[in-house]
């Protein structure tokens, strides 16, 4: 097969793709969007005989873009610009979540300082201010008293982008110092780690200690449900445990698109890239029989 990877900066993780792809056999079309463009009929990248294209661009914004304009070609891509919309933006992934009654963590959007504080003392202290476009964890900050929400709420009002204006506020989720990530395709999970740290923060990118973890019957479904409410995919889904370890009551914070998959590569016994190239074939495969390919 010909497979494209749309890309910003080739990291592990698209390391590890490339080499399973080319251990099999495939011909790869590594896309750089930061030297392509793209025409509202045709672009400067090679697309034109690829079964599928794959994006793992780091950029949010060139991902978004860039994965429009290829669809536009009628050239299959996973995820699809759809799916990385809702999953791009916390407030449209948690609305998402909630129409499909996944359980979330209660939120709310605001729009000016005042109303976010307004938002901070009904939930009260701690909870948590995110940005509404981000990743690894960054400009996440846990609200423990009013001061601390007067100064950063000032500080977020003088950032020049409009996203700053847009004040994302969740309850504080009091999980056991860890948090679960699941990746899935389509919502079938090929693995699975917990994420744990002193620090409320628990991403493996923030220094989180990772270990293999066993998804009960409640976390499965979970994640099939989360899945198919952004639109399905080769997909991160992050869950917390809300009555304590082991309790199997889970709460779904996030679910990321262009999810990375090295940690989890690292610490499980599954040969994680193996399974996404085998989920990447039957995805090209329906393609070229003609099936829409919705993921």
């Amino acid at each position: 097969m010909q497979i494209g990877i749309l890309y910003s900066r080739i990291r592990k993780d698209e390391k590890l793709l490339l080499g399973e792809l080319r251990d099999r056999g495939h011909e790869v079309e590594k896309i750089d969007v930061r030297k392509e463009r793209f025409g509202l009929d045709s672009t400067t990248a090679n697309v034109d005989d690829l079964d599928i294209v794959v994006d793992r661009c780091l950029s949010t914004s060139r991902s978004l873009y860039a994965t429009q304009f290829l669809d536009s070609y009628g050239v299959p891509i996973v995820n699809t610009p759809e799916t990385g919309d809702i999953c791009a933006d916390k407030a449209k992934n948690s609305l998402a979540l909630a129409r499909a009654d996944v359980p979330t963590p209660a939120t709310e959007v605001t729009f000016t300082k005042e109303a976010a504080m307004e938002s901070i003392e009904e939930f009260g202290y701690p909870c948590v201010l995110k940005p509404v476009v981000g990743s690894w964890g960054r400009l996440m900050a846990k609200i423990d008293s009013r001061n601390a929400a007067e100064a950063i709420l000032e500080h977020k009002e003088t950032l020049g982008h409009y996203e700053h204006k847009v004040f994302y506020i969740q309850e504080f989720v009091d999980k056991p110092g860890r948090d679960i990530r699941a990746l899935a395709v389509d919502g079938e999970p090929i693995a699975a780690m917990t994420r744990s740290s002193d620090h409320w923060l628990t991403n493996a990118a923030k220094g989180g200690e990772t270990k293999p973890f066993d998804l009960d019957d409640r976390a499965l479904e979970l994640v099939e449900r989360a899945s198919e409410a952004v639109g399905d995919g080769l997909l991160g889904v992050d869950l917390m445990e809300v009555g304590g370890e082991g309790s199997g009551e889970y709460t779904v914070h996030e679910v990321n698109h262009t999810v990375e998959f090295k940690a989890l590569d690292a610490t499980t016994d599954v040969d994680v890239p193996a399974k996404v190239v085998d989920w990447l074939e039957a995805k090209a495969a329906a393609a070229a029989d003609g099936e829409e390919v919705t993921a």
